[in-house]
């Protein structure tokens, strides 16, 4: 009995030794990268792209992994030069008992630095999408991962303009983490896919969507069939926060979006520095919700198209180019702005809800709170360029005035109560020369 223990233990020993010598030998003698040149052919039949990858290795401890340097996909003929994607260096972790039967599993993928670029033909195809995929059943070789990780990753997404010439980019990340649960690559290069592709956290250093940058973004995240979700958003922006939820749909010939966010604390003048036909034209503080939607055309000016409602209100501002106090003032022929003297153009807030549509913002109600002044008005404005202005309103003089002035006031048409004038009043012209007249709205 002691004579088969020791023989029992020998052996174990023998396993554990010859384990342990295909584990840390194999790799000497299992040169993966002899194969490179086949793995980048399977990868280039199936995803339709050209492939690179710099170098292949192969570890089996602590688990077997594949290690891949210097990997990239380019954008099909059809598109400028480019890479869909670069990534300088892939670990990919293997189920063991697959391979056993020749079946590559993957388990998880971590990614370091991977740079992103998608692209849209005026057509309507995508840079990464397969399009030998629509009529076959032919699938991604690696299929589901379980987990897929990236680490200081970018990604830019733009337009081709009608030339094919390349257009503005839309939108970029960058300083990107993110962890998504059971991805399906098969479903992502595949145009007519209905699975869902992935979902999981997402954080971005540093974001811009059209002129509007974001820093410090967190959010959920779920990838389905050529659409993305950005759920539970929150970020930093322009001295003050943002959240809500933003999504890209990518279904149709021309790709869209829908956002509907909330934002507290933003600084008006550090906000509109990026546009540059609105900037320095009003400061202060800016809070209220929006939801916005559109197209993203292919463009010199993508997101001409957008539309959408909210209520905005800014506060302890000013609006050098309407100088509202001193205007209205001098329609009603009056002199003392009381504490508005020192800054005609300042106001305490401007309440408003909004439209947007056909570029132009409109308000049905628009409340300002000003220095010796309260306007109630309504009206608005093009951003289309031309800046035209539309807007009429009653405006309440605040600071009281002698007898004289007040009886004045009323003969020209104002209103006396509790000892304060009120006249309706129009603003056309810009916003560079707005003109301010007496009055209600012409016909």
């Amino acid at each position: 009995m002691a004579s088969r223990r020791k023989i029992a233990i020998w052996l174990g020993a023998i396993a554990v030794c010859l384990l342990a010598g295909v584990v840390f030998l194999a790799p000497i003698f299992l040169n993966l990268d002899h194969y490179r040149p086949e793995v980048i052919s399977y990868f280039e039949q199936n995803t339709g792209k050209k492939v690179e990858i710099g170098r292949l290795s192969l570890t089996f401890f602590p688990q077997i992994t594949v290690h891949m340097d210097g990997f990239g996909v380019k954008s099909p003929p059809l598109f400028p030069p480019s890479y869909i994607v670069k990534v300088a260096r892939t670990d990919a972790v293997l189920y063991f008992w697959p391979l056993l039967r020749r079946n590559v599993v993957i388990r998880s993928v971590v990614m370091e630095d991977p740079e992103i670029n998608l692209v849209s033909d005026p057509d309507g195809p995508w840079n990464f999408e397969n399009p030998e995929t629509e009529n076959s059943k032919n699938t991604f070789p690696l299929g589901i991962i379980d987990k897929v990780v990236m680490h200081r990753g970018s990604l830019i997404v733009s337009n081709l303009l009608p030339s094919d010439a390349a257009g503005p980019v839309v939108f970029e990340a960058h300083d990107i983490t993110s962890e998504l649960d059971t991805v399906n690559l098969a479903a992502i290069v595949n145009p007519t896919s209905p699975s869902l592709n992935g979902q999981g956290v997402w954080k971005a250093g540093r974001l811009r969507f059209g002129a509007v940058e974001t820093t410090n973004v967190n959010c959920k995240v779920r990838l389905e069939s050529k659409e993305i979700f950005f759920t539970n958003l929150s970020a930093q922006a322009y001295s003050g926060k943002t959240t809500g939820e933003f999504s890209v749909n990518l279904t149709k010939k021309t790709a869209s979006f829908k956002a509907d966010g909330r934002i507290s604390g933003i600084n008006l003048t550090q906000l509109l520095a990026g546009f540059n036909e609105t900037r320095g034209r009003i400061s202060g503080k800016l809070e209220g919700d929006l939801k916005l939607a559109g197209d993203i055309e292919h463009t010199v000016s993508p997101l001409a198209g957008i539309h959408g409602t909210g209520h905005l209100k800014v506060t302890d501002g000013q609006v050098p180019s309407l100088m509202l106090n001193s205007n209205l003032m001098k329609l009603a022929h009056f002199n003392d702005l009381g504490p508005a003297k020192e800054n005609p153009s300042s106001f305490k807030s401007i309440s408003a809800d909004l439209e947007l549509a056909n570029l132009r913002i409109t308000s049905k109600a628009i409340d300002i709170d000003g220095y010796g002044v309260d306007v109630d008005g309504s009206g608005s404005v093009s951003v289309s360029g031309s800046d035209d202005l539309n807007y009429q309103g009653v405006a309440a003089i605040t600071t009281k005035q002698g007898f004289l002035t007040n009886m004045f006031g009323r003969l020209e048409g104002a209103k006396l109560e509790d000892g304060k004038l009120s006249f309706p009043f129009r603003v056309d012209g810009t916003i560079d020369a707005p003109k301010f007249s007496k009055g209600t709205k012409k016909n």
